[in-house]
Formats: C-alpha cells, structure tokens, sequence
C-alpha cells in the first residue's frame, strides 16, 4: 500500500476551509478542480461550477490533505460523512483486494473503475460506516 491520507468534505466552504490548512500547515496547493473543470461526457452537478471537486495539499513528504465540496443533490454533509480515507495503492490488484475487502459487510458506493483523471477508482463504506476511497493512478 502506497499511502493512507484524509479527504474531507464540505457543504460549500472547501476553498475557504483549505485557504486556512494552507495557512496553517504551509506549501502549495498540488491540484484544484472545480466541477465546471469536469468534462462534459461526465455527470457531474452544474448548480455550482466554480465550487471545488478536488482539492490537494502535500503536508510533509508522505501525507495528502483532500477534499471537496459536495453538491446538496449528493446528500447533505454532516458529522460521519465528512471524511474518507483515502488509500493509494501500488496496482490495481491491489485496489481491487482491498476494495473487496471493504465492502465485505459494507456498502460499495462507487464500483471500481477507470476514471476521468487517469486513475483506477472507486468508493464505498464498509460495516463500521467508515468511508473508503481507493485509487490506483494509472501510468500516463
């Protein structure tokens, strides 16, 4: 397993909330998309284009800080579904084993499978509630 790093969401405010981590933690923003950044063959909200879809800030040299505005037409952010774990794996294999692992007792949310931004994807909740990402970033 590559890394273990926290995505977390918001209602609205994630550019605000990672503006204050930056502040506090340091360094530079790695990647900002903003749902109008999606392509157009995907689905994806169009209520707020400018809101944030994915945010990334490198904290250290092994950590990620992540995360997002999620669109009221998702579901309503609260405490217990306002983070993830995100897990970034060495092959799709091993995506595919601990994504299975998972959602053994759990919910899949998001099957695996190749992505938009060139990576091996998916998401689920396994029997605890705990939220899982789980990503292979694909060789370009």
């Amino acid at each position: 397993m590559a890394a273990l790093n926290p995505y977390l969401n918001f209602s609205g405010n994630t550019e605000e909330a990672f503006e204050f981590y930056k502040s506090v933690f340091g360094g530079e923003f790695s990647m900002v998309m903003r749902y109008k950044d999606v392509p157009s063959e995907i689905p994806s909200p169009k209520t707020d284009p400018d809101k944030i879809m994915h945010i990334a800030l490198p904290i250290g040299t092994d950590s990620v800080l992540m995360g997002s505005d999620i669109p009221e037409s998702y579901g309503k952010v609260n405490n217990g579904n306002n983070i993830s774990i995100s897990i970034n794996t060495e092959s799709e294999e091993e995506a595919d084993k601990l994504y299975k692992g998972l959602t053994d007792g759990g919910k899949a949310t998001m099957p695996m499978d190749k992505v938009f931004w060139g990576a091996y994807f998916g998401m689920c909740s396994d029997k605890y509630g705990i939220h899982w990402m789980v990503n292979h970033d694909l060789k370009k």
